[in-house]
């Protein structure tokens, strides 16, 4: 499984939130690299948990800003959202360390 590269379409033009999507991409890699090597479940869930509490902080803030701004599509981004941390959640629940199909499931899930 190789890593998400950085990808010109992860990039909205505010540096700040380009700044938050990139280290996004590291944390899935952390949390996937975590799973690949086999450490221990508490290092992987602690990946995990990292990942998952750093991209609701990023929605939250990201759906003030398309509330702020009258965004027409917040619903349907909002439940983009929610389906992302809801496939999160289930990797989460059904991650055993070592699992390649996991760490794939996790990377393309975000990925997309």
């Amino acid at each position: 499984m190789a890593p998400i590269a950085w990808k010109p379409e992860f990039s909205v033009g505010d540096p700040a939130v380009d700044h938050e999507h990139r280290e996004l991409v590291e944390l899935v890699n952390t949390a996937a690299g975590a799973i690949l090597d086999g450490r221990p479940d508490a290092d992987v869930d602690r990946c995990l948990g990292d990942l998952y509490r750093a991209i609701s902080a990023h929605f939250a803030h990201e759906e003030r800003q398309m509330t702020r701004a009258g965004y027409d599509q917040l619903t349907p981004h909002k439940g983009d959202h929610e389906r992302l941390l809801d496939a999160l959640r289930d990797i989460m629940d059904g991650t055993a360390a070592g699992e390649a199909p996991t760490a794939e499931r996790l990377t393309a899930v975000l990925e997309a």
